[in-house]
């Protein structure tokens, strides 16, 4: 990822360790929202970024951004493809979506809803989105390993 900066929001923040991560990797001149429903979460990254507190499974006014991160939050939601779908709007043509997930299919009561990087390819291909691919793979002592991919905003009319 370059250091250009852009529009960035970070959904299901949390407490930003990711945003904080986003923030090394799209570097000091991007602008970087963080949006989640703890509001005493969020008070850890008041300063340094925008915070809102939002659900991101509501609709949220965020347009035109060049990235969007959920780190360990899309496996809070049962029914992903509107989430997605809303997601996709808030991003530009050719805006990035980064997904870091459990790569299981089962979850367990902390994580309710996890899904593998197969099952995220065409989870991202039913919303929309394209050339998805992993970037990474880690070992995870919870549900056996972690994943992080990349999926794409359709560049415009007639891509998607």
């Amino acid at each position: 990822m370059s250091r250009g900066g852009g529009r960035w929001a970070d959904l299901g923040a949390g407490e930003g360790a990711f945003t904080v991560a986003l923030a090394d990797l799209v570097g000091p001149d991007a602008h970087i929202v963080a949006v989640d429903r703890d509001a005493r979460a969020l008070r850890a990254l008041d300063g340094r970024f925008e915070t809102r507190v939002a659900d991101f499974t509501r609709a949220l006014d965020l347009h035109d951004l060049d990235g969007i991160v959920m780190a360990n939050s899309l496996h809070f939601v049962r029914d992903k493809e509107p989430v997605l779908r809303s997601v996709r709007s808030m991003l530009k043509p050719g805006g990035r979506l980064i997904v870091v997930e459990y790569g299981a299919d089962r979850g367990n009561p902390w994580v309710p809803y996890p899904f593998s990087y197969p099952r995220w390819e065409k989870m991202a291909a039913q919303a929309g989105f394209k050339n998805t691919r992993l970037l990474n793979t880690i070992p995870s002592r919870w549900l056996g390993s972690m994943y992080s991919a990349l999926s794409l905003s359709p560049l415009g009319r007639g891509s998607g």
